[in-house]
């Protein structure tokens, strides 16, 4: 469970992992970047995280990952304690492209994220909320901002349009102008419970949407693009 609404972090980590923990010499925090085509040699953010989830794969096209909890009960340079021991996951079916997040986005020549390439982002990136089935009463012991699914809960993956890469309720909208959206209802089990993370959270057309970890039913089948 995430203790902390705003200090979670999640890190999809490609194989590039050791250039970000290791290069501080880079921007000053809060200095301007092009986040179409720099990456940021050092975080400050994570300085105030007490919590991560770090999914590894043993290359960029691999499809199993490993998932590991970690925390700590200061921010700073506290040192991190992994939680429980590390178990399965997937990624895309295409394996990792560099995302959009707090890293900024990834190096020249590495594989970049873009709508429906079937590959999950790397880098390193805030969650938003945890989302589901159950009703708001049924998940009173979470410590994380929750929503529930209902029959007009739609993730828009329309480029175009101005709801692009956010979780929405259609019922709640006027003037809908997305011609591509999934209904997250009818996806079913693998959202009986996940985790929207901030990828392209102020959205660049084309380069990734609605991005999730969530429940998975397979260990050999990747995903369009989220971690399971």
């Amino acid at each position: 469970m995430m203790r902390d609404t705003r200090n979670g972090f999640v890190a999809l980590v490609a194989i590039m992992v050791q250039y970000l923990a290791a290069n501080e010499t880079g921007q000053a925090a809060g200095a301007r970047f092009d986040p179409l085509l720099q990456l940021r040699a050092s975080i400050p953010e994570i300085s105030k995280c007490r919590q991560l989830i770090v999914v590894t794969s043993e290359a960029w096209n691999a499809v199993s990952a490993t998932i590991q909890l970690f925390e700590r009960t200061q921010g700073g340079q506290t040192s991190w304690q992994k939680v429980g021991k590390p178990f399965s996951g997937v990624i895309g079916s295409r394996g990792f492209a560099w995302g959009i997040g707090l890293h900024g986005t990834g190096e020249a020549g590495a594989p970049r994220k873009k709508e429906g390439d079937e590959s999950s982002p790397a880098g390193v990136f805030r969650l938003f909320f945890v989302f589901g089935l159950a009703n708001p009463a049924q998940v009173r012991f979470l410590r994380f901002p929750y929503q529930q699914i209902t029959a007009t809960t739609e993730a828009i993956d329309d480029p175009q349009s101005r709801y692009y890469n956010r979780i929405v309720d259609r019922a709640a909208i006027a003037d809908p102008d997305w011609s591509s959206s999934e209904s997250m209802l009818r996806v079913g089990g693998p959202y009986r419970w996940g985790i929207m993370i901030e990828h392209n959270w102020r959205p660049r057309p084309g380069l990734g949407s609605c991005i999730f970890l969530h429940v998975w039913d397979s260990a050999r089948r990747g995903t369009a693009g989220c971690t399971g």
